[in-house]
């Protein structure tokens, strides 16, 4: 297709005449208006494309400083080269009409309209029930969940722009403020008609708005700010389409369901920042997390959840209502760690453990005891059993298992080259789901080489080893004071906190192996392909748990 750069070079120039003479001299209409729609994957056996929905329009006319494209399905697009590429996404054969407006000087205008067919071959029919349940369904900001309003970066960095990492709401940290009090009385209400799914936002009058987007409101506040505005009064047509985001670009499992929400007539799901098109991240019977892309600051993703219940202050809500307490081990009896509850591996395991790690371990008291209230495992520097160090590894195999909630443990972490402390668990099939199919979650890693950072990763198939899905934060005197390390572990996501702030959200699925029966295990390892070289000065160092506590 021609890159018309002439063209727009030649508006940019007209624009900077205008700018400093204030003048537009002539004003000339475009002429010769040209509309070219290559339907991709086209072909005489496939006379509507290749199930895509997409098709590549090029508009091209003298005197022509930019374009707009305006398509019966409820879009539009402003394209100042006069090509762009769209992605048609109502399943089957249709036809829709195209619009395409060349604007010249001083805001006149010449118009072309045609039509095109094209197929789309794209569905997610789970989706469609999730959302609209029995027919129609009202969804609520999950106002009780850390992080239900975020916002992080949106680039080519796969290891940071799949979540908020720039900012993410406290539980209600929205309600009360006046110039956030509209944001959590909004109603998103799906419906579908067959295969079509439908949308309607009851605003009750007032919408959130982004400070970068609140012009559109006609707003002069500097901050983000709730202003009257209007809203659809009848429900609008939402397409399902396949997600093209960098986070898709990730390859990584559990980071996206790769299905885009696209609203038409300017459909906008509560807080407005620009966007019509929302990445599922993703979706349940009862949770609904989205991600979109700032309209006018696209180094930016906003990150939304959503709840079909909604939540009050102080009632819960979803999967923060893990507060029955099942388990613990508040370790107050002096001694020998509670046999009723927790076991030993023994050994070096093949090859370290299968990590290269240094120690041998053991169950002896010098490398694992209760004292003060704490238990305490201590790695040595010492010959034993063919290794040059001892530590101990706890687990409760066969003692307790278990399939979601929360797991709270309160320790303080070695220090020292080398060290490796770990709180975390595994699948309890391992020995005929062989790792990582199996699954494994790391609640918490420390590695004395890096000291007072902090690391929780998930294993899976295909996402082993150095490849699992980690997220490290800071955690300053993470070894000289004790620290709550928690994970809240649901059908929908696995979320991992420090004192109680959250720093990962990992989205579960049904495809996954973390829906069954984990056991936990607490270790301190030495070396290793995490832990890395051991300082030649280290003599010992323990790691002390005060309790575990584990909710349903």
């Amino acid at each position: 297709m021609k890159q018309f750069l002439l063209l727009t070079a030649l508006a940019l120039l007209c624009f900077t005449c205008e700018q400093e003479e204030y003048a537009f001299g002539d004003i000339t209409a475009p002429q010769n208006l040209i509309l070219e729609a290559a339907v991709t994957g086209q072909t005489n056996d496939a006379p509507f494309g290749d199930g895509s929905g997409q098709v590549v329009f090029t508009a091209e006319a003298d005197n022509a400083i930019t374009y707009r494209y305006i398509f019966s399905d409820g879009t539009e697009q402003i394209a100042p080269s006069g090509r762009f590429t769209k992605r048609f996404n109502q399943v089957g054969v249709n036809t829709y009409g195209v619009t395409v407006v060349a604007s010249g000087t001083a805001g006149v205008s010449t118009t072309m309209t045609t039509e095109v067919t094209v197929e789309s071959t794209f569905s997610d029919p789970e989706v469609l029930q999730f959302l609209t349940g029995s027919g129609s369904k009202t969804w609520y900001w999950a106002a009780d969940e850390p992080g239900h309003l975020g916002v992080g970066q949106n680039d080519d960095n796969s290891e940071l722009n799949f979540y908020a990492n720039y900012f993410q709401t406290t539980p209600f940290e929205k309600d009360g403020a006046e110039e956030s009090l509209c944001l959590y009385q909004d109603e998103l209400v799906f419906s579908r008609d067959g295969d079509a799914l439908f949308y309607q936002l009851n605003n009750f009058g007032q919408t959130y708005f982004n400070v970068g987007s609140q012009d559109v409101a006609g707003g002069t506040e500097g901050f983000d700010y709730c202003y009257d505005f209007a809203v659809a009064s009848t429900p609008q047509l939402v397409q399902l389409a396949p997600s093209e985001s960098v986070v898709v670009n990730n390859n990584v499992p559990g980071q996206t369901r790769g299905t885009n929400l696209v609203f038409t007539d300017g459909g906008f799901m509560s807080y407005y920042i620009g966007a019509t098109t929302y990445e599922l991240i993703s979706v349940t019977e009862n949770r609904l997390v989205v991600r979109a892309v700032q309209a006018n600051n696209t180094a930016l993703a906003w990150y939304h959840i959503f709840s079909s219940t909604k939540p009050t202050p102080g009632g819960g809500g979803g999967d923060t209502d893990y507060d029955n307490l099942v388990w613990a081990d508040e370790f107050n009896a002096v001694g020998a760690p509670d046999p009723t509850k927790w076991g030993y591996n023994i050994g070096r395991g093949n090859n370290g453990w299968g990590n290269g790690e240094s120690q041998y371990y053991t169950d002896r008291s010098d490398n694992v005891r209760v004292e003060d209230g704490v238990l305490k495992i201590t790695a040595k520097r010492e010959a034993f059993g063919g290794a040059d160090f001892t530590s101990a590894r706890m687990v409760t195999e066969n003692k307790f298992e278990f399939t979601y909630g929360r797991i709270d443990i309160s320790a303080k972490l070695p220090t020292g080259g080398g060290t490796w402390p770990a709180l975390w668990m595994l699948g309890e099939d391992y020995a005929t789901n062989t790792w990582p199919g199996c699954g494994e979650i790391d609640i918490m890693e420390h590695v004395g080489n890096r000291q007072d950072e902090l690391f929780s990763t998930l294993h899976f198939p295909g996402n082993s080893g150095g490849d699992g899905v980690s997220r490290g934060t800071d955690v300053p005197g993470i070894s000289t004071e004790f620290h709550k390390f928690s994970a809240v572990w649901s059908p929908e996501t696995i979320r991992f906190f420090v004192d109680d702030t959250l720093y990962h959200t990992f989205a579960n699925s049904g495809t996954l192996p973390f829906n069954s029966d984990f056991f936990l295990i607490f270790n301190v390892a030495m070396g290793g392909n995490f832990g890395g070289n051991i300082d030649a000065s280290f003599v010992e160092s323990t790691m002390e748990v005060d309790y575990v506590r584990v909710y349903q």
